[in-house]
């Protein structure tokens, strides 16, 4: 993720500045929503920021209020691609493993 959001803040400035925007806004569950948020499946939601590409930041939570970000996407798509769902489920199972055992 970090590579991912360095790449995005030397690519799009602009952009970067939204989605770091949109995670901070993530610490209330007022966001927990719509068009913000979504709950995509499998425990894993996304962050979305519609732009010159469509910005989306998959994530999870876990025990005390902590938000795991566990991959990133840009593309003109509206669908999130299978392939990036098993990047980020296979990321969270792998954090879970490692962190919650």
């Amino acid at each position: 993720m970090r590579d991912f959001l360095d790449d995005l803040k030397e690519s799009d400035p602009n952009d970067f500045a939204m989605v770091m925007a949109g995670l901070a806004k993530l610490r209330s569950r007022l966001y927990h929503k719509p068009p913000l948020s979504k709950t995509i499946k499998d425990g894993l939601f996304e962050l979305r920021h519609v732009g010159k590409l469509n910005t989306r930041i998959l994530y999870f939570f876990v025990k005390g209020r902590r938000i795991i970000t566990v991959h990133g996407i840009r593309s003109k798509a509206t669908k999130i691609a299978a392939r990036d769902r098993k990047i980020a489920l296979d990321r969270k199972r792998d954090w879970l493993e490692r962190f919650q055992a």
